[in-house]
């Protein structure tokens, strides 16, 4: 019974070290100080991120006073609505008119700005950024100023050429195009600051060897650096589809989404269904109504870069 008990504390005593050396080794890995260094951050996610999310799902399937389950009921409803698909269109010439205008001006000035000397790329580099730096609140009541329909500086200006008055916020068309524009002006500068990281990064023994070969500006931005920069230019392009395609600020300052609805995206249309029509569950499945569209693209985008990260 003694040497029962004794061997049994032998055993426990020896089973503690390796049991200390388990735990030890676990936190030594990288990839578990890796997960305890991210918690907070997934954490503040998940509090900020998934919860409302989740949450706006179980709106969506409410009643306007969201006390009754109505199941797909909302969803239907704007199916309905000549509005909603006219939210949709517009929604998806805004972000893809922009994003192209942003993605061509800022390859095109990252160029510029990657050929200049390396001592005045600094002072171009901050000034380029200013656009993108100011909030785009603040920035959008400038543009709303230089769209003023009686004191309008554009207008102004044009006056001397014998054009206008152009009815920049009045006009359906002007008002698109005005959007866009102030949105093209906000973005293109993060396009540039990543395409011109990514130009850096491009060898010159490239451009070099080309130039031996005999090619030609055109030639060596189509064979050398577009492809070295796909991956920057996909993932840039996804990041800016989904921050356009969920902007507010610029439409709900300039035009209100007006006139007639005309400029309305899904956020701005969301805001006016959800909020200011009290109507919660409602707004809730217009903003719901991104997400499918997004993961789309985020598929496709993602799919090509994993595939062009396997072929290398």
């Amino acid at each position: 019974m003694a040497d029962a008990v004794v061997e049994q504390g032998r055993l426990a005593r020896a089973a503690s070290p390796r049991k200390r050396a388990s735990l030890h080794n676990k936190l030594g890995r990288k990839s578990t100080v890796a997960f305890f260094l991210t918690l907070p951050l997934i954490l503040l996610i998940a509090a900020l991120v998934l919860y409302p999310a989740l949450y706006s799902v179980h709106l969506a399937t409410l009643n306007k006073s969201m006390q009754k389950f109505v199941g797909f009921g909302n969803f239907t409803f704007l199916f309905k609505r000549e509005t909603f698909w006219m939210v949709v269109k517009q929604s998806c010439l805004f972000a893809i008119t922009a994003v192209i205008f942003k993605a061509l001006i800022g390859f095109i000035v990252a160029h510029f700005v990657h050929n200049i000397p390396a001592k005045g790329q600094r002072k171009w580099r901050g000034m380029l950024l200013v656009p993108w730096v100011i909030p785009p609140a603040m920035s959008t009541l400038a543009w709303l100023w230089l769209f003023d329909p009686s004191y309008s500086a554009f207008n102004y200006t044009l006056s001397f050429f014998g054009i206008g008055p152009i009815p920049w916020l009045g006009d359906a068309s002007w008002a698109r195009f005005s959007v866009i524009l102030v949105n093209v002006w906000y973005g293109a500068p993060f396009f540039m600051i990543m395409y011109l990281a990514a130009l850096k990064s491009v060898p010159d023994q490239l451009y070099e060897a080309a130039a031996i070969d005999g090619a030609n500006w055109w030639q060596r931005i189509w064979f050398i650096t577009l492809p070295m920069m796909r991956n920057i230019i996909a993932i840039t392009t996804l990041f800016s589809l989904i921050v356009t395609f969920a902007n507010f600020d610029i439409v709900r300052i300039l035009t209100s989404g007006g006139p007639l609805d005309s400029t309305h995206l899904f956020a701005t249309w969301a805001f006016q269904v959800g909020i200011q029509s009290s109507d919660i569950p409602l707004g809730a499945c217009v903003s719901l109504f991104m997400v499918p569209i997004l993961a789309v693209a985020a598929i496709f985008i993602l799919r090509d870069v994993s595939k062009r990260g396997n072929e290398s």
